[in-house]
């Protein structure tokens, strides 16, 4: 009897240990990554401290941005780094949303297959290349419309064709994680497709979407090469979608390679601001897609 048991209850003895060992790798994983980026906020503040020694951080909220002076105003670049960011989601999300419920809800199963493999695609292709194409294509466009042509614009245009896939994939896959028994259910009870749509599944998914929105705006503040080649890199308000502007990102691939002393401080002080930003949205990413008992 002995024995049987022993054999009866060795598999199950056995699972628990892989389950121990998994849960202990996991772990292990799950604070390495947390200490890097500890260690990556570490590095960026230090390398940024002198900046905040010489001069006051109100400082920082100046339009001036003369580094060779003692001069590291970078509100205008904070300005237009938010409004490019801000124009891309706003083209973004509404055509990716659409393109989803296109998918969805009324594309034939081939065609979605087709458009969720060319959405991929996009997704894939490199940031240099939005920016080529851009500066070939889109610039000489508006220029013709408003010279000089590398402008606001021309990069918010650029980033949001480069975020479309974030939110079209992102919000594909919330939706396709809707019941379908409420669907059924508001089929069953004569709703039309439209009001299915937008009654019960866009609202069901509401939070998966934001955070997807989100997450886009986050991979938008920090996109550099794209928006370096379009934007015209003029340090000033974004106070014309015609005028060219210059983002923080770009500021710092730009200005990096020969900075040096307080020059190369407030380079990271801009880089600081930015993971500041993006650390800020994130959060309010997992924020928004995390499941509330009360829901």
């Amino acid at each position: 009897m002995i024995s049987l048991k022993h054999t009866i209850m060795s598999p199950f003895s056995s699972a628990d240990k892989v389950d121990d060992y998994l849960s202990r790798f996991l772990m292990t994983t799950a604070i390495i990554t947390v200490l890097i980026l500890l260690m990556i906020l570490v590095f960026i503040f230090k390398e940024a401290w002198p900046v905040f020694e010489e001069h006051d951080w109100k400082q920082l909220l100046k339009e001036s941005w003369y580094p060779l002076e003692g001069q590291f105003g970078m509100l205008s670049m904070l300005w237009a780094s938010l409004a490019v960011s801000a124009g891309a989601i706003l083209l973004a999300t509404p055509l990716g949303l659409a393109s989803v419920i296109f998918e969805q809800f009324y594309a034939p199963r081939w065609l979605a297959t087709c458009h969720r493999l060319m959405i991929a695609l996009l997704a894939g292709i490199p940031s240099v290349v939005f920016g080529l194409w851009g500066l070939t294509a889109l610039v000489p466009i508006l220029t013709k419309i408003q010279p000089p042509g590398t402008s606001l614009l021309a990069a918010v245009l650029v980033l949001a064709l480069m975020i479309l896939p974030t939110i079209t994939l992102a919000s594909g896959a919330v939706l396709a994680c809707v019941p379908r028994d409420l669907i059924a259910g508001a089929a069953a009870l004569g709703m039309s497709q439209k009001s299915q749509i937008l009654g019960v599944a866009l609202p069901a998914a509401y939070r998966g979407i934001i955070g997807a929105v989100l997450l886009a705006a986050a991979r938008a503040l920090g996109e550099t090469m794209a928006v370096l080649m379009v934007a015209g890199n003029v340090v000033q308000n974004p106070s014309d979608p015609f005028k060219p502007v210059r983002v923080l990102t770009a500021n710092i691939a730009l200005e990096m390679g020969y900075a040096t002393g307080l020059h190369r401080a407030g380079l990271f002080t801009s880089g600081l601001i930015l993971t500041a930003l993006v650390l800020i949205l994130s959060w309010l990413s997992t924020r928004t897609t995390r499941v509330r008992t009360h829901d």
